[in-house]
């Protein structure tokens, strides 16, 4: 039995409720009062649970009132709690004090669903900017999309660090680069960092709130744009959501195209952070050769797959591409080629002193605090988190075809970089074992919208780390909710926790290290 089911309704007892609506079953949902709700995330900080998400629903539309959700988890086991909370009165009990990531969790969901998180910390807004009116809620079930929202004079109140020689450098949210915009204000005592406060939310494009208005299946589309360097995890995850909904099963040859397709996601986006972190360390000979890998690799998913990072080629049901004998010789011999060129410059990584002297020992996240923060991914695999959804909770073909965990204990820029070049190296296996054991088959399996008052949950492993997809059915039958959690939710704040003990000049390699996805963050 799940350890974390057996903990709930040992503590709880009556009053912990399986809802049988949710899907697949093993990822079970207890309803509970709202009252035994702390009480509740306090046994799974007891039994060393991670906090994986915390979202609101508007359940009007079902005749109820405000739903509050949690999901944790515990190695491969995940569970979700409920309650709920009524229109007249939308509070709920904060977990911060139990979960640092409930922090911004809370602070978002109040900001764009209106309820209320007592005795949180912090009342600032987050996602939602400071010149929005008060009292607009863009995910409650009243608010009208199609009207733009009133712009209202305000100000964000920045938490600021005193004394003799602090001083303040405000960096973004326009950066230099061409990146997303995010703004980064330091406190600093010469070069020292003594205090980073990140502000986000400058892309948010209201992509939870589309969701409620489109078809399940052009929901995958939808999915696939929420970060479109993970375009291929996020899509996937949607699919692998709804489809837990209707009993769907996708065929045997949909399955690890999927996964050949998520391994080419992985491998491109790891080359261009290798090179970039490089660059950001004034070693930009890296970055352009390393590129010019990256730049092949998506040529090649053009030709063979008809767009460079893959959109819209996973869908529920399977897949809408497939590849052809010729498809497979070509990508089996480009790993072939990319295996000798990536191991020659990764040889020029490892041995070059002067970049060595930037990577190590800057931008620490000690084991200690990066389980505190529950983050994931290679975040949490180079400060000695042993957590990969592929291993924990695989499916077909990871099942059979298992990835190599690596796993580093000293959490600086060197492990948040060389985990990536192990990982590189795995996919490139998990790659050429996929094609040599390419099942026959179709590609797609007929797709049936999911029935009403449903909800399916989904977890997979981007190159980033663990993506989390949410659905539910609303009575009519259409989406009432999807709620998305990228890696970067979790992740960005870390990046506050890293910089502590740097200098300035530092932070943009700090940062390249995480490169967490601005638009995953600000849905």
């Amino acid at each position: 039995m799940n350890v974390l089911i057996q903990i709930t309704t040992s503590i709880l007892g009556s009053d912990a409720r399986q809802d049988n609506s949710q899907y697949p079953a093993t990822m079970p949902l207890y309803q509970i009062p709202k009252e035994r709700f702390a009480e509740a995330a306090k046994s799974m900080k007891t039994a060393g649970a991670r906090l994986v998400a915390e979202w609101a629903t508007d359940e009007t539309s079902f005749g109820k009132g405000f739903g509050i959700y949690v999901c944790y988890a515990k190695d491969s086991e995940y569970l979700i709690v409920k309650t709920y909370t009524p229109l007249n009165d939308p509070t709920f009990p904060s977990l911060t004090k139990k979960f640092v990531p409930a922090y911004r969790f809370e602070r978002q969901m109040r900001s764009l669903m209106g309820v209320v998180p007592l005795e949180h910390p912090d009342s600032r807004p987050w996602i939602k900017h400071e010149d929005w009116p008060e009292n607009v809620y863009p995910l409650r079930k009243s608010f009208d999309a199609s009207k733009p929202i009133p712009r209202v004079k305000g100000e964000y109140q920045w938490i600021r660090a005193e004394g003799e020689g602090v001083y303040e450098i405000p960096v973004g949210p326009v950066h230099a680069g061409i990146i997303e915009p995010g703004h980064f204000r330091f406190q600093a005592v010469g070069e020292d960092v003594i205090n980073l406060e990140e502000k986000l939310g400058y892309v948010h494009k209201g992509i939870e709130k589309r969701f409620e208005s489109i078809s399940w299946e052009d929901g995958a589309k939808l999915a696939g744009r929420v970060s479109g360097d993970s375009t291929v995890a996020h899509a996937l995850c949607y699919s692998h959501a709804v489809e837990s909904m209707t009993g769907c099963n996708p065929h045997g040859r949909a399955l690890w195209l999927r996964a050949l397709m998520l391994e080419r996601e992985r491998i491109a986006n790891h080359l261009g952070d290798i090179g970039a972190i490089c660059n950001d360390a004034a070693f930009a000979f890296m970055l352009y050769q390393l590129t010019i890998l990256k730049e092949k690799l998506l040529r090649t998913n053009l030709k063979i797959f008809g767009h460079r990072f893959m959109m819209d080629k996973i869908i529920p049901g399977g897949t809408s591409v497939d590849i052809n004998k010729d498809a497979k010789k070509e990508i089996l011999a480009e790993m072939d080629w990319l295996t000798n060129e990536f191991e020659r410059l990764v040889t020029i990584y490892d041995e070059n002193p002067s970049l060595e002297d930037r990577v190590r020992d800057t931008g620490i996240l000690p084991p200690e605090k990066a389980k505190e923060l529950c983050v994931v991914g290679f975040v949490a695999r180079a400060s000695g988190q042993e957590m990969d959804c592929r291993i924990l909770s695989p499916f077909p073909p990871y099942d059979r075809i298992v990835p190599k965990m690596t796993v580093l204990g000293s959490g600086d820029v060197h492990a948040r970089g060389w985990v990536r070049v192990e990982e590189v190296r795995d996919s490139i296996r998990l790659i050429r074992e996929i094609l040599n054991s390419l099942p026959e088959g179709k590609i797609r399996e007929g797709f049936t919208p999911p029935s009403p008052d449903k909800s399916g949950f989904a977890i997979v492993e981007g190159w980033r780390g663990e993506i989390v997809y949410w659905v539910q059915s609303c009575p009519k039958g259409g989406i009432n909710r999807c709620m998305v959690r990228d890696p970067s939710t979790v992740n960005w704040i870390a990046l506050e926790e890293a910089i502590h003990g740097n200098i300035v000049p530092d932070f943009p390699l700090c940062n390249k290290s995480f490169n967490q996805s601005y638009s995953g963050h600000d849905l």
